[in-house]
């Protein structure tokens, strides 16, 4: 998850990325690909992380999104994401002003840290601390 405009480098506050939940991933991907020919590749191993998640780019492009399968564990859905320097300070100022922390994973076994959030108006949102 990234908004790089140079290497290591993001814009904090930033919507940086996207991410299509589903149970039928290979049809998300296949649609988005022919509609914008977006490409997807696995971000790692399903086989060894126990997860599938597929990048989203245009063809030689940087990654700007992804297909995450959920495996019937959650309703599909679409979210955006916010770039942010904290995601554990961004999830209490959600809370302070508001909002809900659905789930946070600040240490997850692939990926920079994250978390899925609620606004007061229970819209739901990710943000994520890109890697340095």
């Amino acid at each position: 998850m990234s908004n790089t405009s140079t290497p290591g480098s993001f814009t904090p506050n930033t919507l940086a990325w996207f991410e299509v939940a589903t149970d039928d991933p290979d049809t998300a991907a296949s649609f988005y690909a022919d509609l914008f020919g977006w490409t997807f590749s696995p971000i790692a191993d399903p086989a060894t992380t126990g997860m599938d998640y597929r990048v989203a780019a245009l063809p030689g492009g940087a990654p700007f999104g992804g297909v995450a399968a959920t495996g019937g564990a959650m309703p599909g859905h679409g979210i955006f994401y916010i770039a942010v320097t904290d995601v554990a300070a961004t999830c209490t100022a959600v809370e302070r002003l508001g909002g809900k922390v659905v789930s946070k994973e600040v240490a997850p076994p692939v990926g920079p840290p994250f978390a899925y959030l609620r606004d007061p108006v229970g819209s739901l949102f990710g943000v994520f601390t890109p890697p340095a």
